[in-house]
Formats: structure tokens, C-alpha cells, sequence
């Protein structure tokens, strides 16, 4: 037996494991086995994630086995395993995290932004944070506006976004899209809060989860958003030898008239530039999140359940000593035992006392960044962005509506000029075809 472990054991993962005990009796054989039992470990590990406190209410409950210089060596051999792991698969654990907030709270993080070191925030966000403005979590299948496509006898909720579906059947699809969109959709105050970032000089990426566009509706510049599932902002022809582009005021027409957008050039589906289930995610939003997240120096999520991958792995990826803000109605996005035990993804950690950069601010999206904006002392800057910018969209929105009305009193009155010049027509027609009959009637008739 100790002749196949030496020679299945490769030889870099060997020198970490501990020495076998020097006896070779069969007690100290089954002792050894038992300190690495999956129990041990999960307490080593637990302990390990709460920066091994001692005597802490997780490491002492996870495990039954005796405690002693067994403990010890079990949690040596695990962060020798995590370290081999680490580096089999690319990582850097040698360096140690700098502790940059001064306390994991969100006044730490307020002096953090105040003392000038943070000049490349990252920030994260899903459906939550447009559910003020009126827009459902529409994936998820506890939604309401499900229970209003029973009609189209759906395989499963989550069929609406399968791209094989779609192809086949799209009206459930935009049946959906017509709920979703209301006519004059308004970004929200979180909306405007990362705007704000950006007119302070310290939004370096915007990687959103919604397909809404309201982060463009609040002005933040198309550069710095990464729509990681994609978009309604414009739409294409299915057809891969046409693939015409439609603009989203296109599609929103269409969509109203509770029709199916079909391709105007060769009558294939027009579909919106969203990923779908069965899609890849756009190409942008791998070629930046590398050299991103290597650069970010505080990481704000807001209103995700960081649920769906890769977008959720994304909070791994910054370097261990960067904090991390969420905004969330809850907790999220705390790792697992497996990713701890080998080191990788290991998640938010809020509530541990080895915690030094997570914070949490539970309630709503707006209340939430309401309160950073206010501990910031930027409570006027914002007030006068959303005031500026919702006269700006409100004029846009009554520009829009007054071009319509004209194009549709335009298209009207050529209605109108058409139906008269064709009545006329038609006059003139049958008076010639009166006068022909006349004409005839009196000729001679020749003998």
C-alpha cells in the first residue's frame, strides 16, 4: 500500500504532504487515515476560512475527531494541498492581502474614496437595480409576468430564453417584451449614482447583467459598459446571409403593434442582441474583464443575486486585497467549501471575523446608494445630474413625440392627398368613358 501511494503521488505534491509516522504500526497507519477524513478537513477548512480563530463556533461544530496536534497537522496539510492546487492552476498565493480599509464598513470604505487611492471602481449590477423603473426580474421563474404566457403552453418558464425556442416559436418571447418595456422607461437613482462615478473620474468598467439599456438612458458613455448579456438597444436579421441591423426605437414600434418583428429584406425573425440560453456571451465582455479586474481598486455590486456564471465569478477576480461593496436586498455570493479547500473562488465573506475588505448594505438598490452618495458628501452632485438629465430626457421624449405627431399627421394628409388625387381620378375616368358613350350613340350609323 505505501508503495502505490509513493508511486500515484507526484512528486512536487509529495514533499507537501507530512511524513508517514516512522512505527509503520497499523494504530498509527488508521490514526493518520482518520485525521485527513472528510469531517477533519471541512473543520480544518472552516477554521481556516474564519482566519483559523480559535475555539470558533464553525471549526468546533464541523468536527467530531479529537482535537490536538492532529488539528495542526490536518490544517497544514490542507493549505499545503490549497497552495499546490493554487499554482497547478496559475494563482499567486505568496502575496499577502493589504489590509487598504482602515474597517470593513461602509465608513471605511467612504475614507478609502476620500483618501485618493480609489481611482478605478468596477461596478456590477443586475435586475435589481431597474426593478424601479418598472422592470421585472424577468428571468426568474417566479415572475409574474409568467403566469400571463400560459397560453403559448411553454416546456418550462425558461424556454422563453432558449435560442432553439425562439427560433422555432418567438411570439411567447416578445409577448414577454411587450410587458417588459414600458414607453417612457426612466433610470433610476442607482442608475444616476454610477453616472456620478463617472463624472468623478472614477468609473473605470460598468459591467451590467440587464438588457434594459437604462445605463446608457443615464449617460454613462457606451466606452465603459460591458453588457455582459447583451442588449434590446439594437437587433438583427436571423438570416446569416442578410444579418440586417434594427435600432431599438425600430423594434419598440413593432413590438407595440403586438406583432412579430419580421426582416423587411427576407422575411426571417428579427431577433434583439441579447444572449440568450444556448448563446455565447459577447466577445467584449472577455477581452476586458481580464485586464479590468487587474486594475480595479474597489469593486461596488449592486442589486444581483451573483447566481449566474461567469458574471458571478467576476467578484473573485480582483486581488485579494481590494474591497468589495454590495447593494442588495440580501447576502450573496459567498463561496463554498470545495472552491476554499482548493483555493479558488472563494466568494464574499461578510460576517466572519477574518473579514477585512466585504461590506454589505442590505435594503433596496436607491436606498442603498442614496447612503453612500450621502456618507460621500455628494448628495447636492447628484441631485443636480438627475435634475439636468431628467429635463434632458424629458425634452427628448417630448421632441420624440412631437416628431411622431408630425410624421403621422405627414403620413395622414399624404394619405388623405392620395385617396382626393385617386377620387379625381376616378371622376375624370368615368366622365371620358360618359362622353365616349355619348359620342357613339350620336354618330351616323354608316349604311
Amino acid at each position: 500500500m505505501e508503495e502505490a501511494t509513493k508511486s500515484s503521488t507526484p512528486p512536487e505534491l509529495a514533499k507537501l504532504l507530512p511524513e508517514p509516522s516512522s512505527s509503520g504500526s497499523e494504530e498509527n497507519t488508521q490514526a493518520t487515515a482518520t485525521s485527513t477524513q472528510p469531517s477533519q478537513v471541512s473543520a480544518n477548512v472552516t477554521s481556516s476560512a474564519s482566519a483559523s480563530t480559535q475555539g470558533s463556533e464553525t471549526g468546533s461544530a464541523t468536527s467530531k475527531e479529537p482535537r490536538g496536534e492532529d488539528t495542526e497537522e490536518g490544517g497544514d496539510l490542507l493549505s499545503n494541498l490549497s497552495h499546490y492546487f493554487y499554482q497547478k492552476l496559475g494563482f499567486d498565493t505568496d502575496e499577502e492581502a493589504v489590509h487598504v480599509l482602515e474597517e470593513p464598513t461602509l465608513d471605511g470604505i467612504v475614507r478609502y474614496i476620500h483618501g485618493g487611492k480609489c481611482k478605478n471602481v468596477i461596478a456590477m449590477i443586475g435586475a435589481g437595480i431597474s426593478t424601479a423603473a418598472g422592470i421585472p426580474d424577468f428571468r426568474s421563474p417566479t415572475s409574474g409576468i409568467y403566469s400571463k404566457l400560459g397560453k403559448y403552453n411553454l416546456p418550462s418558464p425558461e424556454a422563453i430564453f432558449e435560442i432553439g425556442y425562439f427560433r422555432r416559436n418567438p411570439a411567447p418571447f416578445y409577448s414577454l417584451a411587450r410587458q417588459l418595456f414600458p414607453q417612457d422607461l426612466k433610470p433610476t437613482l442607482s442608475h444616476y449614482f454610477l453616472r456620478l462615478l463617472h463624472e468623478k473620474g472614477l468609473l473605470l468598467r460598468l459591467y451590467t447583467q440587464n438588457i434594459d439599456g437604462l445605463e446608457r438612458v443615464a449617460g454613462v458613455p457606451i466606452e465603459k459598459i460591458v453588457e455582459a448579456h447583451g442588449t434590446f438597444h439594437t437587433s438583427h436579421c436571423i438570416n446569416p446571409k442578410c444579418n440586417r441591423i434594427f435600432t431599438l426605437s425600430w423594434l419598440r414600434d413593432k413590438i407595440a403593434t403586438d406583432t412579430v418583428p419580421f426582416c423587411p429584406v427576407c422575411s426571417s425573425i428579427i431577433k434583439p442582441d441579447i444572449v440568450f440560453f444556448g448563446e455565447r456571451l459577447p466577445e467584449r465582455f472577455f477581452e476586458l474583464s481580464e485586464e479590468d479586474f487587474a486594475r480595479c481598486d474597489l469593486l461596488i455590486i449592486i442589486g444581483t443575486s451573483l447566481q449566474v456564471q461567469p458574471f458571478a465569478g467576476l467578484v473573485d477576480k480582483v486581488h485579494n486585497s481590494i474591497p468589495r461593496l454590495l447593494i442588495n436586498l440580501e447576502k450573496c455570493g459567498q463561496g463554498n467549501l470545495m472552491s476554499k479547500i482548493l483555493g479558488l473562488g472563494c466568494g464574499l465573506d461578510f460576517d466572519s471575523e477574518a473579514n477585512y475588505r466585504d461590506v454589505a448594505l442590505l435594503g433596496t438598490c436607491d436606498s442603498g446608494c442614496r447612503l453612500v452618495v450621502d456618507r460621500l458628501g455628494w448628495k447636492d452632485d447628484l441631485s443636480r445630474l438627475v435634475e439636468r438629465e431628467e429635463a434632458a430626457r424629458i425634452a427628448l421624449v417630448e421632441a420624440t413625440a412631437a416628431a411622431r405627431f408630425a410624421a403621422e399627421e405627414a403620413t395622414a394628409t399624404a394619405a388623405a392627398t392620395a385617396a382626393v388625387k385617386q377620387q379625381l381620378q376616378k371622376q375624370q375616368q368615368q366622365k371620358h368613358e360618359e362622353e365616349s358613350e355619348k359620342k357613339a350613340v350620336a354618330a351616323p350609323s354608316k349604311p
